[in-house]
């Protein structure tokens, strides 16, 4: 039988004890069972992650890998959890609050990019993993000089994790800009013909907007005024300096 969840997230503890067996020594660990199923979730999706595709890869029989992890439900949790606590941070050095924090969300994003299928977990177990807990303190820091107290520290971050995780899941779906383009310039007569002089504010607005970005969306240009705002809002809460900081 598998440990329970918790003592599987824990296991490369140094000060956890580790309980032996008998019976030969298992050719695979349950973290090249996850990493396994992370490589192919970062290939094909979280579809592609099932204990039979495992136990294949690994040429074990499915009831191997159960000794393993519990059920798939635990292998993705501990896939998150392993994910978050491989990911590499930029250091905040002596940056400025807002510098902090700008970083945890282009780290974040950057995560999510190189993980998409984390869109797609929602998971709280996955708090209860070394490495989100580690990942979670440092993010935490971000605030770090201000007169927030822990509750509206844990919101702040809260707030621009949200924003980090539904910006990344339109940039992840969204169709290529190239390809929405060409698919444009074949539909643009079409649509002033159908539209006419109906709906005037969004004709005008869309057709500025649209050249400025290329396209009908242009993600670089969404996320930098999405946190900017973002930015700003923080700024409003009491004991954060309004004020521009230059690092």
């Amino acid at each position: 039988m598998p440990e329970p969840l918790l003592d599987l997230l824990w296991r490369n503890r140094a000060d956890v004890p580790v309980i032996r067996r008998r019976g030969p020594k298992a050719r695979h660990s349950t973290t090249d069972v996850v990493t396994l199923a992370i490589d192919l979730a970062d290939e094909d999706g979280l579809g592609a992650v099932t204990i039979r595709a495992l136990a294949q890869k690994l040429e074990l029989t499915p009831m191997s890998v159960y000794t393993h992890v519990n059920s798939r439900d635990d292998l993705l949790v501990l896939m998150a959890d392993q994910a978050h606590a491989r990911m590499t941070p930029t250091s905040f050095a002596r940056s400025a609050w807002r510098t902090r924090v700008r970083r945890v969300a282009d780290d974040n994003l950057a995560l999510l990019k190189e993980h998409p299928w984390l869109l797609d977990l929602d998971d709280p177990r996955t708090a209860l993993g070394p490495g989100t807990i580690a990942k979670y303190d440092r993010e935490l820091h971000a605030f770090d000089g201000t007169s927030l107290d822990d509750v509206a520290r844990d919101a702040a971050l809260t707030f621009v994790l949200d924003f980090t995780r539904a910006t990344a899941a339109r940039i992840v779906v969204r169709p290529a800009t190239g390809e929405f383009g060409e698919l444009w310039e074949q539909s643009v007569a079409g649509l002033v013909a159908y539209l006419g002089d109906d709906l005037p504010l969004a004709q005008r607005v869309g057709r500025v907007a649209g050249e400025a970005m290329g396209g009908p969306y242009d993600a670089e240009r969404a996320w930098q005024f999405g946190l900017a705002r973002v930015l700003a809002g923080l700024a409003d809460l009491e004991g954060i300096d309004p004020a521009p900081l230059v690092d």
